[in-house]
């Protein structure tokens, strides 16, 4: 099956495809500036599933559920479906985890950082130039040869590389009959407990679906995008990711939502040391687990049960932002933030250092 996205106009039409359909979800009821966004889908479907209480953001987001199976499918009919794993499971979730801490101290994932710069959200700039950094960190370590080891394919049955699109399933279910944590002290409007701003459920599932075919046959990483400039001067993928910010900026024009300035963007605070450094933390994360949050779940979706494990990293770890004073609130870092980026530096930069080999990757 020729793959007509892995051209340098397909990565193009992959970027416009995903960034139009971030901007319509937007207008059609998500978040401002937040049409998708891997870090908050999963915060909100953690709070979903009790794992955090923080009412208005408790929702089972389907444009996840949607990307996981979207790249199922079509991998399945590209012949790249493969399960596989095994390659340094409990850091790949400890990577997880302090990417999600990074990433909601900033207040946003990669894909978000290009929203909100769309949407005029000049707070983004920081975020972008610590994502671009981390990245660079991170790539002097591939450079030397950091590896966490080679993923072993299954042997014997397909059915380790179905457990994450079992469980996306299991969501949906969940999501459609109405299911999911809500907190007692969840804000009431018009009778009914307030969950997280969201799109139609049946119109963000399709969209999911059609950005995770969409991504899985691109390649789209916003994280490796920069990674391939540095290491091989590839600008490919960035073609994509500058696709992507200039269709959602069109879209934001028309739509009448784009703000250009830093003081009152929607979920968003001015704190420009900590946005830098939140996203250095999430880009140094991402380098090391090998994608950023979207195309983790867009691995997850192929067979690859070491994104299974960073994804599922990932919603712990917005557990842990939300019950403990890690994430950014429009008022700044939380209470402990600044310490836990610190702290998850350190324990990023320690694995960088120890899994790399002299001579070569593993």
């Amino acid at each position: 099956m020729k793959n007509i996205f892995a051209t340098r106009t397909g990565i193009i039409a992959a970027g416009l495809i995903i960034g139009v359909l971030a901007a319509m979800l937007q207008k059609l009821g998500n978040p401002g500036n937040m049409g998708l966004c891997m870090a908050c889908f999963e915060r909100d479907i953690a709070g979903a599933l009790g794992l955090h209480s923080v009412g208005g953001l408790q929702y089972i987001r389907p444009e996840i559920i949607g990307i996981g199976l979207g790249s199922m499918v079509t991998a399945l009919f590209a012949g790249e479906f493969r399960a596989r794993g095994g390659s340094a499971s409990a850091v790949r979730f400890f990577l997880g985890v302090f990417a999600m801490i990074g990433a909601l101290v900033f207040l946003g994932c990669p894909w978000r950082a290009f929203l909100r710069l769309a949407g005029g959200d000049l707070n983004a700039v920081a975020g972008i130039a610590g994502l671009a950094a981390g990245v660079w960190i991170g790539a002097q370590f591939l450079r030397r040869g950091y590896s966490l080891g080679r993923a072993r394919t299954a042997e014997g049955s397909a059915l380790p590389g179905f457990i994450l699109p079992a469980f996306l399933i299991a969501l949906l279910l969940l999501a459609v009959f109405g299911f999911g944590k809500l907190s007692p002290d969840a804000p009431v409007v018009d009778g009914a407990k307030k969950l997280a701003a969201h799109a139609p459920l049946w119109i963000s599932l399709i969209a999911g679906l059609v950005v995770g075919a969409v991504a899985q046959r691109s390649r789209f990483c916003t994280m490796g995008a920069l990674r391939d400039l540095v290491i091989v001067r590839d600008a490919h993928l960035l073609l994509g990711v500058v696709a992507f910010t200039a269709a959602a900026l069109v879209l934001n024009l028309v739509f009448g939502s784009f703000k250009l300035g830093f003081a009152g963007q929607p979920a968003a605070h001015t704190d420009q040391l900590w946005n830098a450094m939140g996203m250095v933390l999430a880009g140094l994360c991402f380098v090391l687990a090998g994608g950023c949050p979207g195309r983790q779940i867009v691995l997850a979706g192929e067979g690859d049960g070491d994104s299974a494990v960073f994804v599922l990293g990932m919603i712990v770890g917005a557990g842990f932002a939300h019950n403990f004073g890690l994430a950014s609130s429009g008022k700044g870092p939380g209470e402990f933030g600044p310490t836990a980026v610190i702290i998850g530096l350190v324990f990023a930069l320690v694995v960088a250092v120890t899994m790399t080999r002299r001579g070569g990757r593993a």
